[in-house]
């Protein structure tokens, strides 16, 4: 460690996460950590107890579940949040070229540098990467129900075949800017940040792309044809798939969806919310650790 007067830095590891114990053990090989192992339910009181307490810079070791939790909690406190990714798919480490690696991942946690990025907000509830309402909930409810018998992954495969066969359908009202859309669809989805229309890459980010929050709402129910979709964006482009008759895809600052339904999906926890959802894009509104010069050549 460079400078050993520093304060420790509050770490909070997720004993839930499959690998929790690894990341304890690399959080406290690094040094320059006070580490806990916290219960998912009460991380977020730990995390915001933390920067009321002083902390400038506090760590999170889990999942995007576990890391938009901590978003949450410190939400306009001027604290750092720190990643150990440790879950499934580290969407948010990944877009901040954090290392894998968890010993590396705690040197940059310690010593990196400090970036701003944009999130969104669904009502009160902050989210990093995407939100959802439709085939996705019915397609998380599903994995849960399994995961437990067969594991994540084959969980995952299980539910997105039976999704295959049976689409569901609900009706939801978009509005922006005072005009209102009604479908008829499997899925809405929200994405922070401008985000990929074409295959294989459909619904990531796109790297150095606009600002705002990109939705995109699928209309039509068979899972082939919103394939088909993709195959079309890849031939024809982003603006040809904006007015396919298959899907609706726009970029805006703010968007209110009234779903009939009390339930989303937010960084891929499902969530209860308002049957009203207002979607808000908030740019620059969390302090991420992100890797710094020394700390990539280190």
């Amino acid at each position: 460690m460079s400078n050993d007067t520093r304060p420790l830095i509050p770490a909070f590891v997720n004993p839930q996460a499959g690998n929790a114990r690894s990341a304890w053990r690399a959080l406290r090989g690094a040094g320059g950590f006070d580490v806990a192992e916290v219960d998912p339910a009460s991380l977020a009181d730990h995390v915001r107890n933390a920067a009321a307490g002083g902390a400038k810079r506090i760590l999170v070791a889990g999942g995007d579940g576990s890391v938009t939790a901590g978003a949450n909690a410190l939400a306009g406190s001027g604290a750092e949040l720190a990643i150990l990714p440790c879950g499934t798919l580290n969407h948010l480490a990944k877009g901040l070229s954090l290392p894998l690696d968890f010993a590396e991942a705690a040197n940059v946690a310690r010593d990196g540098s400090v970036v701003s990025i944009d999130a969104a907000a669904v009502n009160d509830r902050i989210f990093l990467n995407t939100s959802s309402v439709g085939a996705y909930v019915t397609f998380v409810r599903a994995r849960e129900r399994l995961e437990r018998a067969v594991g994540y992954h084959i969980a995952s495969f299980i539910a997105a075949a039976r999704l295959f066969v049976h689409l569901p359908l609900f009706r939801v009202t978009v509005r922006t800017d005072d005009v209102a859309r009604d479908y008829l669809t499997p899925l809405v989805f929200v994405g922070v940040g401008e985000r990929e229309l074409k295959l294989p890459a459909l619904g990531a980010r796109v790297a150095g792309g606009r600002t705002g929050l990109h939705v995109m709402v699928v209309r039509r129910r068979s899972g082939a044809r919103t394939l088909a979709l993709g195959l079309a964006a890849a031939a024809r482009g982003v603006d040809a798939v904006a007015a396919t008759p298959a899907m609706d895809a726009f970029l805006v600052r703010s968007i209110r969806i009234e779903p009939h339904t009390h339930v989303v999906s937010v960084d891929g926890e499902l969530a209860r919310v308002a049957p009203v959802l207002e979607y808000r894009h908030l740019p620059g509104a969390l302090r991420v650790v992100a890797p710094s010069r020394d700390t990539e050549r280190a």
